[in-house]
């Protein structure tokens, strides 16, 4: 180490690494502040697209400005045919893998990619909030050997995604359910990817770049969650009176319960309460089936016992992972792209710090503590 720099926790666990206006997470009571609204106040009762200007615009925009996003994003979806190549090049890889190669060329669809002004950082977020589900959808059909369907301009961002998706327009309680999950999803606090995308912005770096790099960071398991295999659990288990062994002998076995804890919250994720009253609606007004809303439900209650029993104190309570299975396999969507769905929400909370970063212009640059040898001699 240098001068008089004390070394970090590991992870930077602790550390305040900016001041932000845009979220709040308090992992001990349980809350989620958006923008200065509660998470519950936002989530179900505001549209995605009013929560993202929330975010970019510091305020809920009145009915002109709302039409006006509207018609702009809905202009914005259509991807240049550059970044069609690259998901089509990309159709056998993972969807999280072909959004990220897909991200970099947008900028070639900028008139000054390098611009980072306030104008162009917002013009920036909307055609990338607008085209991640395009670029999703697309890459979902070219997967099964469908050629993609052009977007919509007419249908809200979430109802054009499930229709380019499954060439039919959805459900209104479907396209509410996936409006509202990226709603949920829009920004948490410094985590991984936010800080990755903020460091790439500090350096006066542009907005396609830095939301490029905070993909990379959220592909990664220990980040982007596995919502996925929550489904896999569930099959696993088939019925409620087999989920307490199920959950004993996999934690003897030294494995982590899917769904279950998070680095911050030491209660319920707020973000799981509100899951799992959208997971409860889709389940009845969707499928018409609740057999495997009420299977979750036995084992969400079942494993909180269990792991209160067998880890007491750690407080390893349902996170958003374990509903978000639900909600989007009941849109028909296949797990292997629900880290990808997680992005297109998130994404709106990435342009917002990016914007944030840039205003303040100041290059993030921590020093590190060598712990390695020193005065080593080259033997000759």
């Amino acid at each position: 180490m240098s001068g008089t720099a004390t070394p970090a926790p590991r992870g930077l666990d602790g550390v305040v690494a900016a001041s932000t206006r845009l979220s709040h997470v308090d992992g001990l009571a349980g809350r989620l502040i958006i923008g200065g609204y509660e998470l519950q106040e936002l989530a179900g009762r505001v549209s995605f697209d009013e929560a993202a200007s929330l975010l970019w615009r510091d305020h809920l925009p009145d009915a002109d400005e709302l039409a006006m996003l509207r018609q702009e994003m809905g202009i914005l979806r259509h991807v240049p045919s550059q970044t069609l190549s690259v998901v089509r090049a990309a159709v056998r890889a993972r969807p999280i893998d072909a959004l990220r190669m897909a991200c970099a060329t947008l900028s070639l669809d900028l008139p000054n990619a390098d611009d980072i002004s306030p104008p162009a950082d917002l013009a920036a977020a909307k055609m990338l909030t607008a085209r991640f589900p395009t670029i999703i959808a697309a890459h979902a059909r070219m997967s099964i050997g469908e050629p993609p369907i052009p977007p919509r301009e007419d249908l809200s961002l979430a109802a054009n995604f499930l229709y380019m998706v499954h060439g039919r327009e959805p459900d209104p309680i479907a396209a509410r359910a996936l409006d509202t999950y990226w709603t949920t999803v829009i920004d948490h606090g410094m985590n991984a990817s936010t800080f990755a995308g903020r460091v790439i912005a500090s350096t006066r770096s542009d907005m396609v770049s830095a939301v490029t790099g905070a993909i990379g960071a959220l592909k990664g398991p220990l980040h982007g969650g596995a919502p996925g295999p929550v489904l896999d659990m569930l099959v696993e288990i088939g019925e409620a009176g087999k989920a307490e062994a199920w959950v004993r002998r996999e934690l003897a076995e030294g494995r982590r319960i899917m769904g279950f804890g998070h680095r911050v919250y030491k209660v319920r994720d707020p973000r799981a309460d509100v899951l799992a009253k959208v997971a409860e609606q889709m389940s009845g007004a969707i499928l018409h089936d609740r057999q495997l809303f009420e299977l979750a439900r036995a084992v969400e209650q079942t494993t909180l016992r269990v792991l209160e029993e067998a880890k007491p104190g750690r407080n390893l309570r349902t996170n958003v992972e374990f509903y978000t299975a639900l909600v989007l396999q009941s849109l028909g969507l296949h797990p292997a792209s629900f880290v990808a769905l997680f992005a297109c929400g998130r994404v709106a909370g990435w342009c917002a710090h990016v914007i944030e970063q840039h205003a303040e212009d100041h290059l993030i640059r921590p020093q590190s503590e060598y712990i390695g040898p020193k005065g080593l001699k080259v033997a000759r």
